[in-house]
């Protein structure tokens, strides 16, 4: 399984980037490689369930997300299946002038054939696009 965690101070309230991304239909303005997002079921919980579709490696992936845990405008888990299967933890941190974002994702890499030459380097692949989608969700909310 590989992990990625990066974060981003954002000139922005929390509840802001909180909103936003619970909404998943903006999640392919912010995402590089999230061309699609359809099917969106609002849950329970306050989170969302979601059908994607994800493009990796040059590869195309769809799959199914649903947030199994949800506290408003602090976290948010979400589990993937189909496509890529993992869980990605969003953690929006209020701090005095903004918040601080944190985005976690523990992947399994869908490609084994190709053997841990391939996977170290769709892992760094991954780690780039996450700084793109951080940088463009910082551009959103602070403009």
């Amino acid at each position: 399984m590989a992990t990625v965690k990066k974060s981003i101070k954002i000139n922005a309230p929390a509840e802001k980037i909180y909103k936003y991304f619970n909404t998943p239909t903006n999640l392919p303005e912010i995402w590089p490689s999230m061309s699609e997002v359809k099917d969106v079921e609002r849950l329970p919980n306050g989170g969302t369930k979601f059908t994607y579709v994800f493009n990796m490696a040059g590869l195309r992936f769809e799959g199914t997300s649903e947030d199994t845990e949800v506290i408003p405008n602090r976290k948010v888990v979400s589990k993937s299946e189909g496509g890529i299967d993992g869980t990605v933890t969003l953690e929006f941190m209020p701090e005095e002038e903004g918040s601080n974002v944190t985005f976690e994702a523990e992947y399994v890499v869908p490609i084994p054939l190709l053997g841990k030459l391939a996977e170290a380097i769709i892992v760094k692949l991954n780690e780039n696009e996450i700084n793109a989608l951080l940088a463009n969700l910082k551009v959103r909310m602070e403009t």
